[in-house]
């Protein structure tokens, strides 16, 4: 539809423009010579042509207005040229009419400023070559009026048009805020219901026992509450195998560190499991007193970086030993150009 409309418009631009060179070949008679006119006319159909060319972008380019503009000064002078302004020349004065139609189509494309300067010099040159009341008669004000009309639309409508742009962006925007707390508020709830069914039977526990615990509670106790902060801080470096491996790795003693920076949120869920999988087992062999497990910067080849540390056997070197070092690499479907990751190593010092 909306290119139905362009080309009806470009249409009727076109028939009325035509409609004044009609009206020019009909009064060359009346002009002295007829050469000046054709020329004129051929001159005004060229500038017409090109201005109303049905794949022009609707900004005119500046040579074209410069063009427009030439032919605005050319036109008027070549007819005038030829008529007698002491007398009533009719449709003789056929340029007032189509200069201002080419300005006013000048003034739609963005070119205002040169649809003014056009439509000046016709009517001063109007005024110059046969006075002011006999410019009123040819259809002078009746240009500038188009041009004044024209300049006026055009604004408004480009402004309605950034408006509308502003709505679609600040909606757009909306909606991407919506998502993002609906995921959020989804989110939420199912991590209550997951800290709930996890900590409902430790909480029971300790209502009946009326707070004493004994130490087994206590410890299961902490394992519980380092398994709720996992949750929170480790999220997509978890499932149903990490958990398990976490767990088990706590139970014997080992303090374990999940931290999810972010950056396998973009990695396919068959190769996020197949990491996830890896780093189970990677912790399900490891024996140490603390084990860190983080997710590497999103522009390196690892996927997740396993560190383990335990206090020092060597009396010289106080403090902890890191046991183990290990990097997942990140899979191939993510960082086609990923180097294989380092080998793992293991040493007791």
């Amino acid at each position: 539809m909306i290119a139905l409309n362009r080309y009806t418009m470009l249409a009727l631009a076109a028939a009325f423009s035509f409609y004044h060179v009609v009206r020019g070949l009909l009064t060359l008679p009346q002009a002295d010579s007829p050469w000046p006119s054709v020329m004129a006319m051929a001159l005004y159909l060229t500038a017409t042509g090109m201005a109303l060319w049905p794949s022009s972008p609707t900004a005119m380019p500046a040579w074209l207005a410069s063009f427009c503009l030439a032919t605005a000064i050319s036109v008027p002078l070549l007819v005038t040229s030829q008529l007698d302004p002491a007398v009533n020349n009719g449709y003789a004065t056929w340029h007032v009419s189509a200069i201002g139609t080419l300005m006013t189509i000048t003034v739609v494309r963005r070119q205002e400023i040169v649809g003014w300067l056009g439509v000046l010099f016709l009517t001063v040159q109007s005024v110059i070559w046969c006075g002011i009341p006999t410019s009123m008669e040819i259809g002078v004000t009746g240009s500038l009026m188009w041009v004044v009309v024209a300049g006026v639309l055009t604004r408004s409508l480009a402004k309605v048009g950034h408006d509308a742009q502003t709505l679609t962006v600040a909606e757009q925007e909306a909606a991407k805020w919506q998502a993002a707390q609906d995921a959020h508020e989804q989110e939420r709830r199912a991590r209550l219901e997951q800290t709930g069914k996890r900590a409902l039977p430790i909480l029971r526990d300790i209502i009946l026992a009326g707070g004493e615990l004994s130490e087994a509670q206590r410890i299961e106790s902490r394992v519980l509450e380092a398994g709720l902060r996992d949750e929170i801080r480790g999220r997509r470096l978890l499932n149903d195998a990490v958990r398990t491996s976490v767990l088990a790795a706590r139970r014997r003693g080992t303090t374990v560190s999940m931290l999810d920076e972010g950056t396998l949120d973009h990695l396919p869920e068959d190769a996020l499991q197949s990491v996830l999988d890896e780093v189970a087992v990677v912790i399900a062999d490891t024996h140490v007193d603390r084990l860190i497990v983080r997710t590497a910067p999103a522009d390196s080849d690892v996927a997740v970086t396993l560190v383990g540390l335990s206090a020092s056997t060597d009396p010289d070197e106080p403090g902890d030993s890191v046991r183990l070092w290990k990097e997942i690499p990140r899979p191939a479907v993510q960082a086609p150009a990923a180097r294989p990751g380092r080998e793992s190593w293991q040493a007791e010092r």
